[in-house]
C-alpha cells in the first residue's frame, strides 16, 4: 500500500464514489443532530446535478481509492466548500487539511475574493479544527424551525 495521497478534481463520474465517501465519513453524525445531516440524502444522482449546475468536488485518493473529498460551488464571487469528509480508517492522516488546502488553492486559481464554508454550532470538533486552520466566524444560522 502506498501513503502518497492523490488529490485530483472529481467529475460527474465520480458520483458514487462521492456519495459513497461522504456517506461512510457522516455516518457518526447519525442520531446525533438535530436536524439529521443533509448528507444522509445525498445521492450520486444529486451529486451529477450538482455538478450540471455549476457545483464540483476534490477527492482524495491513496491506492486508487477515495479517503476523502469535497463539494465546492462558487458562491458571492468566494468558493464555497462543504461536505468535507474523509473515510474512518484513513483519519488522523491530514487529509481533511489537504483537502481544505486544495479547495484554498482552487480560489486561488480562479481568481476568487475568498473562502468560506459552514460548521454546525454542535460539532465543536468541527469548529476548532477550522480555527486552528485560519477560518472565523462570520455569522451564525438557524436551520427552519430551530
Amino acid at each position: 500500500m502506498s501513503d502518497t495521497l492523490v488529490l485530483r478534481a472529481a467529475t460527474a463520474e465520480d458520483a458514487v464514489s462521492l456519495a459513497a465517501t461522504i456517506a461512510a465519513a457522516f455516518e457518526q453524525y447519525r442520531g446525533r443532530l438535530v436536524p439529521e445531516s443533509a448528507a444522509f440524502g445525498e445521492t450520486a444522482d444529486a451529486i451529477t446535478a450538482e455538478f450540471a449546475q455549476g457545483s464540483g468536488a476534490i477527492i482524495a485518493e491513496q491506492d486508487r481509492e477515495p479517503v476523502g473529498c469535497v463539494m465546492i460551488k462558487p458562491v458571492d464571487g468566494d468558493l464555497y466548500f462543504g461536505r468535507l469528509a474523509v473515510v474512518p480508517s484513513a483519519r488522523g492522516r491530514g487529509i481533511a487539511r489537504c483537502l481544505v488546502a486544495a479547495v484554498e488553492a482552487e480560489a486561488a486559481r480562479r481568481g476568487l475574493a475568498g473562502v468560506r464554508m459552514a460548521a454546525r454550532v454542535a460539532l465543536t470538533g468541527n469548529q476548532r479544527f477550522f480555527s486552528a486552520l485560519g477560518y472565523v466566524e462570520t455569522s451564525r444560522e438557524a436551520h427552519p424551525g430551530f
